[in-house]
């Protein structure tokens, strides 16, 4: 497949371990070109993210200049970052990047993500599995990309389809929490926007064992292997789970496999103040009130059901391709 003939896509992130999966497995598909990787404050500060995309494009050969992006939320004070989750480089604190140190692309995330969505009107999918601060920092530069971009596939928000909520506080999903303003401009403004969330991600496990095949699969498996012992200890001693959840690759799932999915449509809202801070809610389409906030607002697309089986599936196989 020519170079031409794929979709381009953008790939918003805060590497991170399910983001080196998700990464790898954008990686894996033919039908998927990557025009630029922006870095943004999550997982760890923007800094180090920047440093672990550098890193997996140059281990992996990916051919995507990385661009670094927002290291503060819009409004709120920066949460302090989840080290005991990614540890404190980000990948596990299994020195995989130690002694590594390379410089991004010149020009902030944001101004490049108005460059090439204004290069290619219709034909750019922005794959966002970070706080989306980078994407509303573009809204703010050019409202017009709204108009412009094919699509917005998110990993984020939770909204208590499947009974879920959130894993950041009782309500509200990490990426979203990190900051919900620029959460709630990304969902209120006018282009598609998919959310693929917690109803779905956690639901999508990668098993010990699962890893454990990967590993021997070729070099790109036992990466992945390595730096997620302890994010898989974290599941079974939080979770009681015998694998990690694969929340990222889900996202990254939907962009070549969308049937395996099952959206419901209708206006998305995110609290920005208060205990519920960051809780994301959708009102359906189908569903009537009086005047209320999500009045004027267009329909996005939510997750609330996947072929979990499929999307895991799915993964092993991009892993295993690359050997």
């Amino acid at each position: 497949m020519a170079d031409t003939d794929k979709n381009l896509v953008i790939f918003d992130t805060d590497p991170g371990i399910d983001d080196a999966m998700a990464l790898l497995f954008l990686k894996a598909q033919p039908s998927l070109k990557l025009a630029a990787i922006t870095t943004v404050f999550g997982n760890a500060e923007t800094d180090i993210t920047t440093r672990n995309a550098l890193y997996l494009t140059q281990r992996f050969g990916i051919d995507a200049p990385v661009y670094s992006g927002a290291t503060q939320p819009l409004t709120i004070k920066r949460l302090r970052a989840p080290t005991f989750v990614h540890g404190d480089d980000g990948l596990g604190d299994v020195d995989v990047v130690e002694g590594f140190s390379a410089e991004p692309a010149e020009g902030h995330a944001a101004d490049r993500i108005v460059e090439i969505i204004r290069a290619n009107p219709g034909k750019v999918t922005i794959l966002a599995v970070a706080p989306l601060t980078n994407l509303a920092l573009a809204l703010e530069r050019d409202p017009g990309i709204a108009a412009l971009v094919k699509d917005v596939v998110i990993m984020g928000g939770a909204f208590a389809w499947g009974g879920r909520r959130g894993n950041a506080t009782p309500v509200a999903e990490a990426n979203v929490h990190n900051d919900p303003h620029a959460a709630d401009k990304v969902f209120t403004a006018a282009w598609p926007v998919t959310a693929i969330g917690l109803d779905v991600t956690s639901h999508c496990m990668a098993s010990h064992d699962d890893a454990a095949e990967l590993a021997e699969s070729g070099e790109a498996g036992r990466f992945l292997w390595d730096i997620s012992r302890g994010y898989e200890a974290l599941y079974r001693q939080r979770n009681q789970m015998d694998g990690c959840c694969l929340h990222d690759v889900a996202a990254a799932a939907y962009l070549v496999a969308p049937d395996l999915f099952t959206l419901r449509s209708g206006p998305v809202r995110v609290v920005t103040e208060g205990i519920a801070i960051g809780q994301s809610i959708q009102k359906l389409d189908e569903h009537s009130f009086g005047p209320n906030a999500w009045d004027g607002h267009p329909s996005k697309l939510v997750a609330a059901d996947a072929d979990f089986a499929g999307i895991v599936e799915s993964y092993k196989t991009a892993i295993r391709s690359l050997g």
